[in-house]
C-alpha cells in the first residue's frame, strides 16, 4: 500500500499539478493587484465611479424600496478572468509550446510524425464491409 502511494505521488502529473496549484495561487495575487490597481480605476473613470462595485443602476420596487443592480461586479469578475487567462497563456502556455516545438525540431520530429494518420470514415466502412464479407469459420 505504501509502495502504491509512493508511485502515485512521484508520478510526474501529480507533481506538475501541485506546482501549478501553488504557482496559480501566488499568481492570482499579482493579477488581482493589477486588476484592482490599474484596470478597475480605468473603468471607474469611464463610468465616473470610485470602484466597479458602484457601477450599476438603482430601481425602485413596488414597495418603494430602492434595489441596486450592480453590473460592475460582474464586469470586474469578467475582466479578472480574462486578465488571468491572457497572462497565463502568454507567460506559461505560449512559451512552453515554443520550447516544445524547438525541442522537437532539434530532435527532427515534425508534428506529422507525432500523430499517426487516422483512417477516414470511408476507409473504416470499407474495412467493416470486408470483415463482414469474410466467411466465418
Amino acid at each position: 500500500m505504501i509502495k502504491g502511494f509512493k508511485e502515485f505521488i512521484l508520478r510526474g502529473n501529480v507533481i506538475d499539478l501541485a506546482v501549478a496549484v501553488v504557482i496559480g495561487a501566488a499568481f492570482t495575487a499579482i493579477v488581482n493587484a493589477i486588476v484592482n490597481g490599474l484596470i478597475n480605476p480605468l473603468i471607474a473613470l469611464v463610468f465616473n465611479a470610485s470602484s466597479l462595485d458602484a457601477v450599476g443602476w438603482t430601481v425602485v420596487n413596488i414597495n418603494g424600496e430602492k434595489v441596486f443592480f450592480g453590473f460592475g461586479m460582474i464586469l470586474g469578475a469578467i475582466i479578472n478572468f480574462l486578465a488571468v487567462a491572457v497572462v497565463v497563456y502568454f507567460v506559461f502556455v505560449y512559451p512552453m509550446n515554443r520550447i516544445k516545438e524547438r525541442a522537437a525540431a532539434r530532435a527532427g520530429v515534425t508534428p506529422a510524425d507525432e500523430e499517426p494518420k487516422l483512417p477516414t470514415e470511408q476507409e473504416l466502412l470499407v474495412q467493416i464491409r470486408d470483415l463482414l464479407e469474410k466467411p466465418h469459420s
